[in-house]
């Protein structure tokens, strides 16, 4: 295979493409791996990773286009303070993790030089800048805060709007179950209203890489057909906007290689393995983030000032200019203290109550993640990562390892706060009272951690990892069907073997339906739904139509038992248990209320006749496969919502989703009047630590661009449940743009 040519004379490094399009990078060293990796970053997704930064530094209206939706998205990141702090966080890296962001770096810049503008650039005028450490750093904060945090951040909210949305305050509190004691709600009541972001801003975020769930899990080789540990990892984000979130690549150097899924714009990979070891990752959902009542008035001199239980304190105040493309800039001005930082300038509403923010992102010494995620891939052992991951300060994940030598682990890192004790961090509490102050951050060791376990596995799938008497790490509880779902098979497998893994990650079986349906069955009237969910096999599969009536009979349940007027309220409870604005922190707690015998929530009324009501308002509705409910498109990230981008074929076909939030597969769709949002494994890998090698498939592409036959390369073996193998030296000969006119939908 010919040698790729670089401008670069002093790099030794080929590259070839395999079928797929993978990219395959022979080195001769590590630095010039990562150069490598950079280049070919810049090469297939440089829009992604220029428009990332854009957004992670507040100047996405600056540097994109003037508007609303990207106004509001870089006034919100600038008050937060994502891009903040970055060159002093760089001097806290160590020098060896500076020297590879550096050939990182060299890579992007070159291969930007070659590649010069894409068609989005092009389109809004976009003038790309030097790619360096600190745009590093920014794509790191993104992925933590907009990516992983918002997600916490929109939850409390949520918790809010119900609180102030008139409920039994007792009702409240038995549905989340203890985590609102000493909550005082009538404060809450009292606070000013933070505006809600647009529909625009919303979609922005939304399109962030979020890893709203996951599963991953490792099998030693007492319970592997081969003897040596699998492992198995899917991520999960919103998979119907292309190009793909991750970029596949082989990186083979040296004495030994990496290939997995890595993130345009950083030198990581999330998912992967190396010659000694392998990894995947789930989001813990760690509450890392604390919403605060703070009492605020002007003082005599004009000043805004806080208080702190009798004395009040002048705020500090930070002015952020926020550029805009073809217009004067604005000026957003942020109130912050020691606490956090204020989410409305309180010149709008007068003195009052209002909320702040704090997240542990901010905190000093946060940029050392990425120190971490590198120095996983150098690590010799499952033992040796789990103490290097251990200590990386964001995001929240649980990280399953498995290495040559026979050995599995789980460990979940983050930084957590330290809250007085009783105090859940899922509501916000008074900052005038100094006990309700974070007191420092946990010690590492208090996250969890499991190494070569007797069962023979280890899994993990959002679940909720507090220990009774331990640290509260998560507040927002969800769902663990999947978890279950997943130990369930590997306890049952004697001899597992990679293929076993694979189907285990297509596997649409809701623990979710077996254990509710069982609840309604003996309410519901005879007849023919009756019959035909008694016989239903609790498969999510994408032609069922019992899959349809359980899910109709389940919304309906909740209307009725939640949704009364004083309750939650019917529209309240229709959007958060719809596809419009979905929320599993709710499903969780309403699943868990719906398993009692006794509630608060049906004080005065009979269940069973809610569940038979709930069940007579099915006869009028249309009998459907589950394909015509769950069903999505394809559209491009950049051009999707463009009338130009729909004439050139940037939106595909309707396609069917099986699965559910509940199954393994989790085959989630949002669908509003203006957008469809889907939140399904965006990764599938599979590996033998016997072998060197590994089998994935993706919904896309190495290629951001349209025309290239490697837009959609994956998306057959993605839905097909089918997989390709990655493996060292079968890679084709590179072009300079591997873009070919072929249209491969």
């Amino acid at each position: 295979m010919p040698v790729l040519f670089l401008d670069n004379s002093d790099r030794s490094l080929e590259i070839t493409r395999d079928d797929a399009g993978v990219p395959h990078i022979d080195a001769a060293c590590w630095g010039d791996a990562l150069y490598g990796l950079g280049y070919m970053h810049a090469t297939d997704r440089l829009t992604q990773i220029l428009f990332a930064k854009a957004v992670a530094s507040g100047r996405a209206a600056e540097l994109i286009a003037d508007q609303e939706g990207l106004r509001e998205t870089d006034r919100f990141f600038r008050r937060v303070g994502v891009h903040r702090n970055h060159k002093a966080e760089l001097e806290h890296l160590p020098d060896h993790t500076r020297q590879q962001l550096g050939h990182y770096c060299q890579g992007v810049n070159d291969g930007m030089q070659v590649s010069g503008r894409s068609l989005p650039m092009w389109a809004v005028g976009f003038e790309a800048e030097p790619w360096d450490e600190e745009s590093i750093l920014l794509i790191g904060n993104l992925l933590s805060f907009g990516g992983l945090a918002v997600s916490q951040l929109e939850n409390e909210r949520i918790v809010i709007e119900l609180i102030r949305s008139g409920a039994s305050d007792d009702a409240l509190r038995e549905f989340f179950d203890g985590r609102l004691d000493g909550i005082d709600f009538d404060l809450i009541r009292q606070v000013n209203s933070t505006p809600q972001l647009s529909d625009e801003a919303l979609e922005l975020l939304a399109d962030l890489p979020r890893l709203v769930g996951s599963n991953a899990w490792a099998v030693a080789p007492q319970k592997s057909a081969t003897g040596s540990p699998l492992l198995a990892s899917d991520p999960h984000l919103e998979i119907n906007r292309l190009p793909a979130i991750w970029y596949e690549a082989v990186l083979n150097y040296g004495e030994d290689f990496v290939m997995g899924a890595t993130l345009p714009g950083c030198p990581l990979v999330a998912v992967g393995r190396t010659s000694k070891i392998s990894w995947g990752v789930t989001y813990m959902k760690g509450d890392t983030i604390d919403h605060f009542v703070e009492d605020c008035r002007k003082s005599d001199a004009g000043n805004w000032q806080y208080r702190r239980e009798d004395s009040w304190h002048d705020f500090q105040i930070r002015e952020e200019e926020i550029g805009i493309k073809g217009a004067e800039p604005e000026t957003l001005r942020v109130l912050e203290n020691g606490q956090g930082t204020l989410e409305v300038d309180p010149d709008e509403q007068g003195p009052g109550y209002y909320l702040s923010l704090a997240w542990t992102g901010t905190a000093p010494r946060s940029g050392l993640a990425i120190s971490a995620w590198l120095d996983v891939i150098s690590s010799s052992s499952a033992k040796a990562a789990m103490d290097v991951v251990q200590h990386c300060p964001q995001p929240t994940l649980c990280w399953v390892f498995a290495d040559v030598a026979g050995n599995i682990g789980l460990q979940g890192n983050g930084r957590f706060p330290r809250r007085h004790a009783g105090l859940w961090g899922l509501a916000p509490v008074p900052a005038w009272d100094a006990r309700n102050h974070w007191q420092g951050f946990l010690p590492v060791d208090q996250l969890p951690r499991i190494y070569n376990p007797e069962c023979g596995y280890v899994a993990t799938a959002n679940e909720n990892v507090n220990q009774p008497g331990g640290p509260i790490l998560v507040s927002q509880t969800l769902p663990d069907y999947r978890k279950r779902r997943i130990s369930e098979v590997l306890q049952a497998g004697d001899s597992m073997t990679g293929e076993e893994m694979q189907r285990l990650q297509y596997d649409l079986v809701s623990i979710q339906a077996r254990e509710l349906l069982p609840i309604f069955l003996p309410h519901l009237p005879e007849g023919d739904i009756k019959e035909r969910l008694s016989n239903w096999d609790f498969s999510y599969d994408r032609d069922s139509k019992e899959t349809v009536l359980y899910q109709r009979l389940y919304r309906n349940v909740l209307l009725e038992v939640f949704g009364h007027s004083h309750g939650i309220g019917w529209r309240r409870m229709l959007y958060l248990v719809s596809r419009v604005g979905f929320s599993t922190m709710i499903i969780a707690a309403a699943d868990a209320v719906l398993k009692k015998e006794d509630s608060l929530w049906w004080e005065d009324r009979d269940k069973g006749q809610l569940i038979r009501d709930a069940a007579l308002k099915l006869e009028k509705e249309e009998d459907q496969p589950w394909s015509e409910l769950n069903n999505f498109h394809f559209t491009d990230r950049f051009f999707g919502n463009n009338h130009v981008g729909r004439l050139l074929g940037y939106d595909t076909r309707k396609y069917p989703m099986p699965g559910c939030h509940a199954t393994v597969f989790q085959g989630h769709v949002l669908q509003t009047a203006k957008r469809e949002s889907t939140f399904a494994p965006s990764y599938h890998f599979v590996t033998d630590m016997g072998t060197n090698h590994a089998w994935s498939n993706l919904p896309g592409g190495p290629s951001e661009s349209r025309f290239s036959r490697y837009y959609k390369s994956d998306i057959p073996l993605w839905f097909n449940g089918e997989y390709k193998k990655l493996e060292l030296g079968e890679g084709k000969n590179w072009n300079s743009t591997g873009e070919e006119s072929e249209d491969d939908e």
